[in-house]
């Protein structure tokens, strides 16, 4: 239910960060609404008239779901997201990245993986 919770919030704020830029005359054009079962299984999905969809789906095991829309800029906005056992995990061309390991770092890291330390 936590995961739940946690999804449902994100795409909440998802929709706040966005609402002062959506045309006002936007109408959904789409929507799909499966209310939760006895086993707290649910989807719903929907569609505006200004290019904003969103869908998702959940079960007891995890929650997955995907939004798009068009930036301010003009910026096409893609993100999938699935919520389970391993936590949060979106995925979206406009989300940062980190920046690769330098190679040092990584000889490094063989190096001590390949010679751990003795036991005391």
């Amino acid at each position: 239910m936590f995961k739940l919770s946690l999804c449902l919030l994100a795409a909440l704020m998802l929709a706040n960060v966005y609402a002062d830029n959506i045309n006002k005359d936007a109408v959904i054009t789409r929507e799909e609404n499966d209310p939760s079962d006895a086993e707290g299984s649910y989807k719903y999905a929907f569609e505006t008239s200004n290019g904003i969809q969103q869908q998702e789906a959940g079960n007891a095991n995890g929650v997955s779901g995907s939004a798009s829309f068009v930036s301010p800029e003009g910026i096409p906005i893609s993100l999938t997201y699935i919520a389970d056992e391993n936590g949060f995990q979106p995925q979206g061309d406009h989300l940062p990245t980190p920046p690769p390991i330098p190679e040092a770092i990584l000889r490094a890291l063989e190096y001590i993986a390949a010679h751990p330390p003795a036991q005391q």
